[in-house]
């Protein structure tokens, strides 16, 4: 079965391996190309590679995507920074790699992002596509990642970006905006990020490991989170989690990207549908403390935006809510927004009703309107 589910799958090309020698500095632009698969008649793309900074302050390279619509534009453009939703923790699992570059993140809005004349920066984050380990849900690399995306774009000679950006994501990808707009005004004032919409944000990392052991297909999930923190943190061991005899079929998961074929996934996530497969509960130890430690608190100095399925039972809303409260509590300005009938894609489906309210909350923002808050007191 294993070479079966192999067939197929994206091949990490040349673009995404760094040069001998690299710009010291975080966001530098290292190599450019035009990128043409599944970009829609009236935009233009390109995938670049950057550095960035890894956890330990180790100096990394990723690789995005840059959209912008092919009119041309007398005024620089907003930039809507794209932090995309799990895709995988292996190289090939890059979303510029995949079929379906945006849409395998979970990005269904691009039309609307192209009408409004604005340019998605979509990072890959370190690790998917460049050299790995990818440090999936470790929050101030993905952060980093689209920071210094979002910079090493604007080298671009076309399109000319504005100093504006807003940070999008959903699920993984809600955690990276949520770290993205904490780390900006110190890591990267020069992006000038002014607002934050953080969906299905898979923020409160402890939480939703909690909840894996009920989840249908958790165990894929559960396998991602170990590998990527195993990579990540030296004291993280993967043996001391995993039974003897399920570390092979779990690192068979981990290594199963989400991009391919629903039926694949589907095969997948029945090998365990379960946490049995794990002899540790992975809330403790070392990799528990990690987990802890990598939830977005803040200080946020901008708006933020978290919208929720309320039929979501991955990210559940109880954890969403407890999480926006605390955040509430800090004094942060958050505009929570829950969707009812929407699970975890469906919220951010092209249907959605989110969709028509994140362009305009966004557009608010760029206006420097007042930011609605739905935090009390």
């Amino acid at each position: 079965m294993s070479a079966k589910l192999h067939e197929g799958e994206p091949t990490v090309d040349a673009f995404y391996t760094a040069p001998a020698e690299v710009p010291a500095e975080p966001g530098a632009l290292v190599r450019v190309e035009p990128f043409i698969r599944q970009i829609p008649e009236g935009a233009v793309a390109w995938r670049i590679l950057y550095t960035t900074t890894r956890d330990d302050g180790a100096p990394a390279t990723a690789s995005a995507l840059v959209v912008a619509p092919s009119d041309p534009s007398p005024e620089p453009r907003p930039v809507i920074a794209w932090a995309h939703g799990t895709t995988g923790v292996n190289r090939n699992c890059a979303p510029s790699l995949l079929a379906e570059p945006l849409e395998s993140g979970a990005f269904y809005a691009l039309d609307h992002v192209l009408e409004q004349g604005w340019v998605l920066v979509a990072t890959d984050y370190i690790g998917l596509g460049s050299e790995g380990p990818h440090p999936y849900l470790v929050g101030q690399p993905a952060g980093r990642s689209v920071l210094d995306a979002v910079r090493a774009a604007k080298q671009l000679d076309d399109p000319r970006l504005q100093d504006q950006t807003i940070v999008w994501g959903h699920s993984q990808g809600g955690s990276a905006a949520l770290w993205t707009g904490q780390l900006a005004p110190t890591y990267a004032p020069d992006v000038n990020v002014i607002g934050v919409a953080a969906l299905a944000p898979a923020a409160d990392v402890p939480s939703l490991v909690d909840n894996l052991y009920d989840s249908v297909g958790g165990s894929m999930f559960a396998a991602y989170a170990l590998t990527g923190y195993a990579g990540a943190y030296p004291d993280v061991r993967f043996d001391d989690y995993v039974r003897p005899t399920a570390r092979t079929v779990v690192r068979e998961l981990a290594s199963r990207c989400l991009g391919e074929p629903a039926v694949l996934v589907s095969v997948l996530a029945s090998i365990t549908t379960n946490m049995s497969a794990f002899s540790t509960d992975l809330r403790s130890g070392a990799l528990g403390e990690h987990l802890a430690a990598n939830v977005p608190n803040g200080p946020f100095e901008m708006p933020v935006l978290i919208g929720q399925g309320a039929s979501d039972t991955l990210i559940t809303p109880d954890v969403v809510n407890a999480y926006t409260q605390r955040l509430c509590d800090t004094g942060a300005d958050i505009d929570y927004r829950s969707y009812d009938g929407k699970d975890h894609v469906g919220l951010v489906a092209a249907d959605s009703p989110l969709v028509p309210e994140l362009v305009t909350w966004t557009q608010q923002r760029l206006d420097g309107d007042n930011a609605p808050t739905t935090c009390e007191g």
